[in-house]
């Protein structure tokens, strides 16, 4: 930890960590709770890109191009904990070149590739037309990456539609229809998709 300069600090739930112009060296991995990517436009539109929870790292892009100011916030969405680390100390091995080092490396070109992942996820997401389309594909997913037809997903109404970009009451509206026609079934964040692919028409 000592050699990474490795500082831990907590966050209430919606402070900010990371605001849009800021530069940083230091990648975030969240230790405790779970941390927001927000993007917002002119008229403070906000679009959540993407949930970073426990084990998962935020910020290593940017702290990698060291000067690029964020063209994003990073929002603590409840209670926590984060371990800052500066990546240009991940990236130059200390004298003794441990091990540890070498697969920390390793782990972090692995995370990078799991990012690029989730994005190309997300573009597949947002290629829907409409609010029902985004919807039933975010869903689908969800429920083959847990493997089962009941699954919870980890945002708030609001936040899945900021997160696919859609009107939260036109998002509501769809999911009541998509209820009523025997698509699917919900409570809170808690969802069963129904097998019957013809009421999605």
């Amino acid at each position: 930890m000592s050699c990474l300069s490795a500082e831990i600090k907590t966050y209430k739930k919606g402070q900010t960590i990371y605001r849009v112009g800021d530069t940083t060296s230091l990648i975030g991995e969240v230790l405790s709770g779970s941390v927001h990517i927000i993007k917002e436009d002119f008229w403070g539109n906000r679009n959540i890109l993407s949930q970073i929870s426990l084990g998962q790292l935020f910020a290593e892009t940017y702290a990698a191009m060291a000067t690029e100011p964020l063209e994003v916030s990073v929002i603590a969405a409840e209670t926590t904990e984060v371990l800052f680390m500066d990546v240009r100390r991940i990236m130059t091995t200390c004298s003794s070149a441990c091990e540890f080092h070498s697969r920390l490396i390793r782990n972090l070109l692995a995370v990078t590739a799991q990012k690029n992942l989730m994005l190309t996820r997300k573009l597949e997401y947002m290629a829907g037309r409409t609010t029902k389309e985004k919807l039933l594909c975010y869903l689908s997913a969800e429920s083959q990456r847990q493997k089962s037809a009941i699954f919870e997903i980890p945002f708030s109404r609001q936040q899945l539609a900021d997160y696919l970009a859609v009107d939260r009451s036109a998002m509501s509206n769809e999911l009541c229809k998509l209820r009523d026609r025997g698509v699917l079934k919900f409570e809170k964040n808690r969802f069963e998709l129904l097998h019957d692919k013809t009421t999605t028409k």
